[in-house]
């Protein structure tokens, strides 16, 4: 019994945490870069083009791209392929991330986490950079696979951040849309 009352539970934080969104909205042109450098961003470059979003990807963004930037939407996801792509280290990438965190802060400038990489792109070396862009977001959108251990749901809960959780990628596009109506 205890197990039900506890499932309900989530599920009525669940919806009042999606209910909670529909008042706030994000104002384009967005910016979208990874953090990790997972190829996920490509992904979410795609869904933003389905939704009409202004939106431009940097895959690795800095302060001097956040001008005239209105929304960051942030794609966590450690990949060591993509960042031996890229030619940097783990190190230097959480370094360019914590900066353009800051730096979006500093300019009052919302950041949307998307999180499509599932389990995949969870615990290991990903947990540190989802937690960073999860701890300093104004709305996430979050594959269930992903969430299984309930890592963004904690958060969203601690920090009283809007959390939508989707069970399939396809899924992510149309709440992302609705961010900007």
């Amino acid at each position: 019994m205890r197990h039900v009352t506890l499932k309900f539970s989530m599920i009525i934080l669940l919806a009042a945490l999606t209910i909670s969104t529909v008042a706030q909205t994000f104002q384009q042109p967005v910016l979208i870069s990874s953090a990790g450098q997972s190829a996920d961003v490509k992904l979410v470059k795609m869904l933003a083009s389905r939704e009409n979003l202004d939106a431009n990807t940097i895959l690795m963004a800095t302060l001097s791209d956040l001008e005239g930037i209105k929304t960051l939407i942030i794609v966590p996801g450690f990949s060591s392929k993509g960042l031996g792509a890229a030619g940097i280290s783990q190190e230097d990438e959480m370094n360019r991330v914590q900066e353009l965190v800051n730096a979006a802060n500093s300019k009052e400038i919302p950041i949307i986490l998307m999180h499509i990489g599932g389990n995949a792109r969870r615990k290991g070396q990903s947990d540190a950079f989802n937690a960073l862009i999860a701890n300093n977001a104004k709305h996430m959108i979050v594959v269930a696979q992903g969430n299984e251990d309930n890592f963004f749901t904690d958060i969203a809960t601690a920090k009283n951040i809007p959390l939508e959780v989707v069970e399939k990628i396809s899924e992510t596009g149309e709440p992302l849309g609705k961010l900007f109506q």
